[in-house]
C-alpha cells in the first residue's frame, strides 16, 4: 500500500505563514514531519509555528525573503547545520503587485513579481536540491497556478512568472530525477486566501470565475493539501515532472 506518511522527513515551506502553505504545513506536521516555515515576517511565522507545537508537531519559523539569494543562502546554512538533511521543499510564496493590462505594468511591478515568483522559487529548488541530490532522495514541489496554464485578463505578469514556474519544475524532474530527487507542480485556481482577496471579494471578478469553472465555486487553502501530501509522501515514489491542477475543473 502506497504510505502518506512523512514521519522522521524534513520539510521546508516557503510562504508557509499564511495561506495555502500554513495548511499544508499543518497537514505535513500532523503526518509526522519536522517544519520549518520561512516567509518574510517572522511573527507571522511564529504564530504557525506555536499553532503546530500545540497541536503537538514539530516547527520552527525563519524570516526569508526568498528573493534575496544572500537570505535564502543563510537559510539553508541554518537547515544544515540544525537539521542536517532536508526532505521536502514546498515552494509557496508568492506576489502579484500588479493587476491590469500588460500595457500599463511598470519595471518596478515586473520585477517585485519575478523577483519573488520566479527568482525565489529557482534559488530556493536549487539550494534545496544541492542537499536532496547528495542524500539521494527528496521532493520539490512548486505552487504555481492555472494562471501559468492561461491567462486571465489583467493578469498578465503574474501569469508569466508561474508559466515560468512549470517550466523550471520541468526542468527540476528531467536534470534531478536520476538522483532519486523529484520535482511535481501544483496549479491552484481561485482559492481563498488574503493573497487572492480581492479576487475573490470582487463580485465582477469571482462571478466570472465562478461561472466558468464547472463545480461552481472557488476552492479554500485546505482543498490544496491533498495534492501536496501526495507529491511529499513516498506514495508518489514515480511521479515526476507532473502539473497538477486543483481548479475544479477549470482547466478543462
Amino acid at each position: 500500500m502506497p504510505s502518506f506518511s512523512l514521519e522522521g522527513k524534513v520539510a521546508l515551506i516557503n510562504g508557509g505563514s499564511r495561506g495555502i502553505g500554513e495548511a499544508i504545513a499543518k497537514e505535513f506536521a500532523a503526518r509526522g514531519a519536522s517544519l520549518i516555515l520561512s516567509s518574510r515576517k517572522q511573527e507571522a511565522l511564529d504564530r504557525v509555528a506555536n499553532d503546530i507545537k500545540a497541536a503537538g508537531g514539530s516547527a520552527v519559523g525563519i524570516a526569508c525573503h526568498s528573493g534575496k539569494v544572500g537570505q535564502v543562502d543563510a537559510l539553508f546554512e541554518r537547515i544544515k547545520t540544525e537539521f542536517d538533511r532536508l526532505d521536502v521543499l514546498v515552494n509557496n510564496a508568492a506576489t502579484n503587485p500588479y493587476f491590469g493590462p500588460i500595457l500599463g505594468a511598470t519595471e518596478q511591478a515586473f520585477d517585485k513579481t519575478f523577483e519573488v515568483n520566479t527568482k525565489g522559487y529557482f534559488f530556493m529548488a536549487q539550494r534545496a536540491a544541492a542537499i536532496m541530490v547528495e542524500q539521494k532522495a527528496g521532493s520539490i514541489v512548486n505552487i504555481a497556478s492555472v494562471e501559468g496554464l492561461s491567462p486571465s485578463p489583467m493578469m498578465g505578469v503574474y501569469s508569466m512568472s508561474k508559466a515560468a514556474v512549470v517550466m523550471l519544475t520541468k526542468v527540476l524532474a528531467r536534470e534531478l530525477g536520476a538522483a532519486n530527487v523529484r520535482a511535481n507542480c501544483i496549479c491552484p485556481g481561485l482559492t481563498e486566501t488574503k493573497f487572492a482577496s480581492v479576487l475573490v471579494n470582487t463580485p465582477e471578478i469571482h462571478d466570472q470565475y465562478v461561472q466558468h469553472a464547472p463545480m461552481g465555486r472557488h476552492a479554500q487553502p485546505e482543498e490544496m493539501i491533498g495534492a501536496a501530501l501526495y507529491l511529499a509522501s513516498d506514495a508518489s515514489s514515480y511521479t515526476n515532472g507532473a502539473i497538477i491542477t486543483c481548479d475544479g475543473g477549470m482547466s478543462v
